[in-house]
């Protein structure tokens, strides 16, 4: 069933793809991406509420029932350019649900109206905002998928380079982490892909890059980021992607900077196989893997603040 489930996904991204292969307008693009994403599954037994937070619209996800001490931070996926909150909530509704953990999923300004580094200002923000209020680092966790993947990574390291305390944990879907697209997989897999061409990220990129050289680390972490001293890292990734290696390439470079890190490779899948949750088993087995890493990570922290000295 699974075999067959992947293939019907496929083949649903295939059909949604535009008939005009030529470059999309920002309007075309964020349309289209509203579209494809109401049609994901968002779990019952959560609670949503229109909040702020680091002088940015956020949405609060709660779960049902009185939250588990544990924060997510979620940054949505959408190239930079399009998405909101109310996009991923398959995904974050699904995170919250399966930890007990409430969540603030931030809704960071886009390019091409910001372009870099307008979206890391508001998330670190927002991350800011979470501290000032009290919460306690280690019962923070950062989420993300595609560009907010990549977000996730990006924040931490701004977050640490200002002398911030960091999260307790990173998970990240599918992230995009590599701006000189210069990993094999941007060949090998192109076609494969049901979602993206080099094309097509090329023109969202030239968006959020807006002139500035893809060589900066905060755009290029993959392969230029300093990754010394990150939280534990899960990185979820499709191998039917060409973004599969902004993913291994990060993972390897984060265990030789001495970082405890995941990679949760499946088979098959598309970019951001997680959002078809309900419909796709690959992507309910990857969420219960995410949760279950998050929420290992929050009760680590809780040990250390309470084991003795």
């Amino acid at each position: 069933m699974s075999k067959e489930q992947r293939a019907q996904v496929d083949a649903l991204l295939r059909r949604l793809r535009p008939e005009d292969p030529g470059p999309q307008s920002v309007e075309a693009l964020r349309a289209g991406f509203r579209a494809l994403m109401s049609r994901m599954i968002v779990p019952d037994g959560i609670r949503t509420a229109q909040t702020e937070l680091g002088g940015r619209p956020a949405l609060r996800v709660d779960p049902e029932d009185a939250p588990r001490p544990g924060t997510i931070l979620y940054f949505h996926g959408g190239a930079w350019v399009f998405g909101s909150p109310e996009t991923a909530l398959c995904l974050t509704g699904h995170l919250v649900a399966r930890t007990g953990f409430a969540a603030y999923s931030v809704d960071y300004r886009l390019a091409p109206e910001h372009p870099f580094p307008a979206a890391i200002e508001d998330t670190l923000s927002a991350y800011r905002a979470l501290l000032d209020s009290g919460h306690d680092p280690s019962a923070i966790v950062f989420a993300g998928d595609s560009a907010g993947g990549g977000l996730a990574v990006t924040t931490c390291l701004t977050a640490r380079d200002a002398g911030l305390p960091l999260p307790a944990a990173v998970v990240a879907f599918s992230p995009g982490l590599d701006a000189t697209r210069t990993g094999e997989s941007m060949r090998t897999k192109e076609g494969i892909d049901p979602i993206f061409t080099r094309a097509s990220l090329d023109h969202t990129g030239a968006m959020y890059l807006a002139g500035q050289d893809p060589r900066r680390p905060l755009l290029s972490p993959a392969v230029l980021g300093d990754l010394t001293g990150l939280p534990p890292l899960l990185l979820q990734v499709g191998t039917n992607e060409v973004l599969l290696d902004d993913s291994t390439r990060l993972a390897a470079r984060a265990r030789d900077a001495g970082v405890d890190v995941v990679l949760d490779v499946t088979a098959d899948v598309p970019h951001v196989f997680q959002c078809f949750a309900g419909v796709l088993e690959e992507a309910d087995e990857a969420l219960d893997r995410a949760a279950l890493f998050l929420s290992q990570r929050v009760r680590a922290g809780d040990t250390a603040r309470t084991a003795p000295a």
